[in-house]
This record gives structure tokens, C-alpha cells and sequence, in this order.
């Protein structure tokens, strides 16, 4: 799990984590914010990966010719902020349908 969080770079991993920490603070604290702090969350995760694949391009053409092997495995490591961003919007979901009011 560590080697995840470590792959997928540290700085964005790390807010990624503080966000999932407000998330479960605000389960108790205010609910009505759950849903928004799991948006912030994907929404992180989603620039984290745009902002990787981004100067992957710049090294590619840098580069010239790489294998598709090499970048395959770029474009795994790539999503993980975007599963863990995911899964965070996922949890704040669960977490306001068990706060909804009951009918």
C-alpha cells in the first residue's frame, strides 16, 4: 500500500490523504460537507493526473521513441491518484446516504 501512495507521488498523495482525514472528520462534525470534500478529493486527483501525463508528453518528446511497455506502465502509475481520489468521492457518497434523513 505504501509503494501505491509513494508511486503515486507524494505531494498529491499526501493532500489526497489530508482530504480523506477532513472527510471523516466532517462525517461527524458536518455532515452537509461530505459530499463536497469527496468532489475536492476526485477533482484533486484528477489534476494530479493531468499535471503527470503532462510532463510525461514534455519527457516523451524529449526523449523521442519509447517503448510502450515503459509507457504503459506510466499510464498505471498515472491513474492511481485518480482510483484514490475516486474511492475518497466514493466513501463521502456512503457517508451521506447513511446521514439522509430517514422517511
Amino acid at each position: 500500500m505504501l509503494e501505491l501512495f509513494i508511486s503515486g507521488g507524494p505531494l498529491f498523495m499526501g493532500l489526497l490523504t489530508i482530504e480523506l482525514v477532513f472527510l471523516i472528520i466532517a462525517a461527524w462534525k458536518a455532515p452537509a460537507w461530505t459530499k463536497e470534500i469527496g468532489l475536492l478529493a476526485l477533482i484533486t486527483g484528477i489534476l494530479s493526473t493531468l499535471l503527470g501525463f503532462s510532463q510525461v508528453c514534455d519527457a516523451i518528446q524529449q526523449a523521442g521513441d519509447v517503448s510502450m511497455s515503459v509507457m504503459a506502465g506510466g499510464i498505471k502509475v498515472g491513474l492511481i491518484p485518480i482510483i484514490y481520489g475516486g474511492l475518497i468521492y466514493v466513501a463521502s457518497l456512503i457517508i451521506r446516504i447513511i446521514h439522509k434523513p430517514r422517511i
